[in-house]
Parts: structure tokens; C-alpha cells; sequence
């Protein structure tokens, strides 16, 4: 018998809210969090909007000298973890702690300790370069630091994909628990990379959108697209094998049902056109869950707002779908967080299991002008309606697809 996995607690840091309930709340209002960077003057700078985390203070999730050691993609990461593990009331003393995991990755890792230090190697030599650059720089700090806080000694990885990064952790994190390495996975990703450097290389890529309207900026699926909008933020879900659960009588939100990875190894930035990568991790998620497409009630679209990346997703839709994709709800949560790289696929699989418990699918944000090539039920307005199968993409540059199933659990 195959090792069941489900969910068992969920951490959030958001553009709207900074926990799990006020991130679902604002998603069901239909609230964006999308406005002027305030990190940086972006006078010079022709994407001017992002979606920042705004309120947060590290020391309100841990002592003052930790913070001061982590980046703010870390601080993130353990803020999130910290909900997390409460909310799944999960205590490490009554664990193994060989047997309790963390899978959180960051795609970039800290762009402020590059910047910041790497004007001082500029400005007074080498010399003057902080001790805890790496430290604070590496992506994977993000696990490390998670792992330290909370006292798990098990599986540590970071899986850097890109924007398909929260995905894969969390796919490799149900992996783990599936063939007996872990009893417990912390998985999701973190992010925080609206810096100079980060907003002006996406902008030379022309992958931001440049409008001035933070009502029109994050706008999937709309024919008037024309970029992405940079997100921040963390999601950490508490994955847990089904018997381990249970024993401790452990709140089940959701099972965590299949996972599918592919590439399409065709170009460093741009989908395959047909949509082919995508529409295969789709279909081996639905297939690994043990599903058929009819299962799927809702998709959580990677849905960035590019051209290319809305119009090839919706093919890999439809391959991975067929006639049923006409009949499934889908939306973009970046519609209204933005685009939070790493950390996209944790927040969006929290999307997902939200939409199972309340029966709810949300509408993406902004879209007025669909898209006629974009000719699925991608929503104008969010719905009430039976979730019992969701899917969640994440398509990162490089060619990386990965997909995720969660459904509604079941004894």
C-alpha cells in the first residue's frame, strides 16, 4: 500500500496578509496587493508597481539576533513555517526529529546582501565585505533556517526551479513521505527580490508589465497583457503521512494526492509553444494522484500575465484535460499577489485547499478583455461551487513544469 500524504497545517506571508486567514480573506474579496515600489527610487525605471509585503516585522516571529543573521526571503520563510507548525500543532519534542523534513526553496535568494555588499567591495575593498554574505545570499537558507528554528533534523533540500520552485519542493516533499523518508514535510517556498537589480534585469527581459494602473497591471488571461508584476512573500504547508496524522489526531485540510515534473527543453525563457511540457506534468500529476481529468473541479493557473506563458498554458490545458477543460474553473492567484517567483507555488497550492474547504474559486483580478485565444473558463468572477480536485501549475524559465493535485480528503 502506498503511503498516503496529507495536509495538516498552512503558514502564509503575503501582499494581502500576513497569515493564512487574512491571505484567504482578501482573496475572497477580490483585494489586490499591487502598488508603487517602495523599496527603491524608481525614477529612472520603467516598471514602477510591485506587490510588496507590507507590516511585517521579523521580530514578531522570532528573537531580535536571529533576524538580524537572515535575509528577508529567510525571515519570510520561518514567519510562514512558524503558522505552520502551530497550525498543525505540531510539537518536534514529540517527533523524531530524523523523521520531520524541510523542502522550501527560494528561486533567487537574496539579491539585497549581492547589491548591498557588493557596493562596499566596489566603494572600500574586499576587505569591507560582510562575514555573513553567503550565508545571508544562498538560496537555500530559506530550509536552513527552517530547520534551526523548529528542530528538524530530516530531509533538507531546496529545490531551485525558478518560479516552478514552490512547486517541486512540495512535490519532493510528498515524494519524501510517500517512500518512508519522512514522516512530516515543511514544504512551500519563499521569496523577496524587488530590488534594483531584480527589477531592472526582469524589465530588460521586457517580462514586466510597465503600466502605471495597479488595477491594470497583473491582468492573466486579458488580451491587454503585457507582463508580469514582481510579488513577495512565503507559503509553507505542514505535509504529513496519513497513520502519523491520524495517531496524533492532527486537523486534515486536504490530501496531497499526485505530483508531475517535466521540461520542455526548448527555450531558456519562453514554453513550448504547444504547450506539450506543461500539459505532460499535468497529466502525470493527475495520473500519479490516481485521477482522471474528469476529477479536476478547479486549476490554479501558473497565469502569470505574459503572452506567451497565458496562451501556451492554456493549450497545456487543454492537452492534459480534453473536453473537460471547457467544463473546469480556473483563475490566477497572481491576479492579485503578484508574481512571488520562489515562493508562488506554496501560496497557490494554500489557494487550492482553501478552495476545497470553502467551496469557493476565486476570480482573477482585472481581467476585463479576455483573451479570445484564451477561450477557457477562466473566471471574471469569483464562484461558490463543489471543489473536490484541484490542480496547481508552476512553469519556470528554463522549462521547468511542475503540477501538483490536491483533493478533498477522504477516509
Amino acid at each position: 500500500m502506498r503511503r498516503r500524504v496529507v495536509i495538516t497545517g498552512m503558514g502564509a506571508i503575503t501582499p494581502i496578509g500576513l497569515n493564512v486567514n487574512d491571505f484567504w480573506k482578501n482573496i475572497k474579496e477580490g483585494v489586490h496587493g499591487i502598488g508603487p515600489i517602495t523599496y527603491f527610487d524608481t525614477t529612472d525605471y520603467k516598471a514602477k508597481l510591485a506587490a510588496e509585503v507590507k507590516g511585517f516585522d521579523a521580530k514578531n516571529y522570532m528573537d531580535p539576533k536571529s533576524a538580524r543573521r537572515m535575509e528577508q526571503f529567510s525571515q519570510f520563510a520561518v514567519a510562514a513555517a512558524k503558522e505552520a507548525m502551530e497550525d498543525a500543532k505540531l510539537d518536534i519534542a514529540n517527533e523524531d526529529p530524523y523523521m520531520v523534513g524541510v523542502a522550501v526553496g527560494s528561486g533567487i535568494g537574496s539579491l539585497q546582501s549581492m547589491e548591498k555588499e557588493y557596493g562596499k567591495l566596489l566603494e572600500k575593498g574586499p576587505g569591507r565585505v560582510a562575514p555573513l554574505l553567503v550565508p545571508m545570499m544562498i538560496s537555500n537558507m530559506a530550509a536552513g533556517n527552517v530547520a534551526i528554528a523548529f528542530g528538524c533534523k530530516g530531509k533538507n533540500i531546496n529545490v531551485v526551479t525558478a518560479c516552478a520552485t514552490g512547486t517541486n519542493c512540495i512535490g519532493e516533499a510528498f515524494r519524501s513521505i510517500v517512500y518512508g523518508e519522512a514522516d512530516v514535510m515543511l514544504a512551500g517556498g519563499a521569496e523577496s527580490s524587488i530590488t534594483p537589480i531584480g527589477v531592472a534585469g526582469f524589465t530588460s527581459l521586457t517580462a514586466l508589465n510597465t503600466v502605471d494602473d495597479p488595477d491594470r497591471a497583473s491582468i492573466p488571461f486579458d488580451q491587454d497583457r503585457n507582463g508580469f508584476i514582481m510579488g513577495e512573500g512565503a507559503g509553507v504547508l505542514i505535509l504529513e503521512e496519513l497513520e502519523h496524522a491520524k495517531k496524533r489526531g492532527a486537523h486534515i485540510y486536504a490530501e496531497m494526492a499526485g505530483y508531475g515534473s517535466t521540461c520542455d527543453a526548448f527555450h531558456i525563457t519562453s514554453p513550448a509553444e504547444d504547450g506539450s511540457g506543461a500539459a505532460k506534468a499535468m497529466e502525470l500529476a493527475i495520473n500519479d494522484a490516481g485521477m482522471k481529468p474528469e476529477d479536476i473541479d478547479y486549476v490554479n493557473a501558473h497565469g502569470t500575465g505574459t503572452h506567451h506563458n497565458d496562451l501556451f498554458e492554456t493549450k497545456a490545458i487543454k492537452t492534459a484535460l480534453g473536453e473537460h477543460a471547457y467544463k473546469v474553473g480556473i483563475s490566477s492567484t497572481k491576479s492579485m499577489v503578484g508574481h512571488l517567483l520562489g515562493a508562488a507555488g506554496a501560496v497557490e497550492a494554500i489557494v487550492c485547499v482553501k478552495s476545497i474547504e470553502d467551496g469557493f474559486i476565486h476570480k482573477n483580478v482585472g481581467l476585463i478583455n479576455k483573451d479570445p485565444e484564451c477561450d477557457l473558463d477562466f473566471l471574471t468572477e469569483s464562484r461558490d461551487a463543489k471543489v473536490t480536485g484541484t490542480i496547481s501549475n508552476s512553469l519556470g524559465f528554463g522549462g521547468h513544469n511542475a503540477s501538483i493535485v490536491i483533493k478533498k480528503f477522504v477516509e
